[in-house]
């Protein structure tokens, strides 16, 4: 099994070249199956996820083509890739694939929406606290789905002629469910409305390339998504976003690291409230012609307090990169989990380095410390394994990350990334 070895104490200095979103790639790829023609999807991240879900997707029918070589950006790479679905093969997604990442049973909305019957596993993904399908089972229900589970998988039908356009409120928000309900009203004749909808950038990007494959989708972006049926759609070329998750752990790295780094090819407005955090911490951030310019100080952080909030609250998924900086920080700070329940599991392991931190409920104090010592240390999900290599990156001596394929589902390259840098990072294959 792979792991990761740091030694730490070194700035930061050069470009790192921002990747294409994950979590856009993933539901842009899944709504290849709406369509019997081609979509191309350029900027997609090289994955462990997104290899995954092309399993997935071959499963159900969809031909794959991958551009015969990768394509040369600033430093980083991308692929093109073209998604053919010609004939849905098979409306069954086996839970040998499904419960590997939970984001693969988001085709139940476009297998229910084009085939009028779906046989999806339940999922499962990271261990990051409960995350239930009512959402996706209520939303489905009320576009006239026929919704049943049984022994692990949930049987979906749609009325006869086709789903049917319908309103539904979410109870609270969801991103996944969002992007679920977007690609199964886009065929749903009449009109659907979302109320209560997710607001992220990655749901913006869905709704703009189902757009662009004919689907009339208005609203996105606001918690009110409005969506016209149609007969069918068509192919697109669509391009990635770039990764505003990767864009804030860079940031966040260098804020700790100090040194002076290029974000290459991200968008500030893609996630001005965590940078906003990182600024207040002590990081300068400015905005350039090719991405953000990132100058940190290391030495002199500052204590700042975050909530998690969806979108545009501070996310989720930098809380664990965020901890991280905090426990070098001059003073006492609090990080309030309000999205996953289980998502503290990294602060045991941010301990081991020397970390000071209590929790209190869904409240972590972190009180920092002049120096954090390195040590063996061990992931425990995705976003945690990138927070203990961003602590490792500042902290005296050798840290070894162990378990790195919960990285890999979400960073492409890091490594390279950061010894093209000034770090010293090596991923060690047993």
């Amino acid at each position: 099994m792979d792991r990761i070895r740091i030694v730490g104490g070194n700035e930061l200095n050069g470009v790192i070249p921002i990747s294409g979103a994950k979590n856009a790639a993933l539901p842009l790829m899944i709504a290849s199956l709406l369509t019997s023609d081609t979509l191309t999807l350029e900027n997609v991240p090289h994955l462990a996820d997104v290899e995954l879900l092309l399993r997935i997707l071959g499963n159900h029918g969809v031909d794959v083509s991958v551009n015969g070589r990768r394509e040369r950006q600033g430093e980083g790479y991308s692929r093109t890739i073209h998604f053919t679905c010609r004939t849905i093969v098979d409306t069954t997604a086996p839970y040998e694939l499904v419960s590997k990442m939970r984001a693969s049973f988001w085709v139940i909305g476009p297998l229910l929406a084009r085939e009028g019957r779906a046989r999806v596993s339940l999922p499962g993904g990271c261990a990051i606290g409960t995350r239930p399908v009512d959402l996706f089972i209520e939303g489905l229900t009320a576009l006239g789905a026929t919704m049943e589970i049984d022994s692990g998988y949930i049987n979906a039908t749609a009325p006869k002629g086709g789903l049917i356009g319908g309103t539904y409120t979410f109870p609270k928000v969801s991103v996944g469910a969002t992007h679920v309900m977007l690609m199964a009203a886009s065929l749903a004749r009449g009109t659907t409305v979302i109320n209560y909808a997710a607001r992220e950038p990655e749901v913006v990007d869905l709704a703009y390339c189902l757009n662009a494959m004919g689907a009339k989708i208005s609203g996105a972006g606001t918690s009110t998504i409005t969506i016209e049926g149609v007969h069918s759609l068509s192919g697109a070329r669509h391009r990635v976003l770039p990764d505003r998750i990767e864009t804030g752990t860079s940031a966040m790295a260098v804020a700790m690291t100090g040194g002076d780094v290029t974000l290459e090819g991200t968008d500030f407005a893609l996630l001005d409230t965590p940078l906003d955090a990182v600024r207040r911490a002590g990081a300068e951030i400015t905005v350039t012609p090719s991405g953000l310019r990132v100058v940190g100080h290391g030495h002199a952080i500052r204590p700042v307090d975050v909530v998690t909030e969806p979108y545009p609250g501070f996310p989720t998924d930098l809380q664990a990169q965020f901890m991280g900086l905090m426990t070098r920080a001059n003073g006492v700070s609090h990080v309030t989990e309000t999205i996953f329940e289980n998502r503290f599991m990294h602060v045991q392991e941010l301990a081991r380095l020397g970390a000071r931190i209590t929790l209190s409920g869904q409240t972590a104090r972190i009180e920092g410390v002049t120096r954090l010592r390195g040590a063996p240390v061990m992931a425990t999900d995705l976003r945690a394994s990138v927070s203990l290599v961003i602590a490792g990156l500042a902290a005296e001596g050798e840290t070894t990350v162990s378990r790195v394929y919960h990285l890999d589902r979400g960073f492409e390259r890091l490594e390279e990334k950061l010894t093209r840098c000034g770090a010293v990072v090596e991923r060690i294959t047993d």
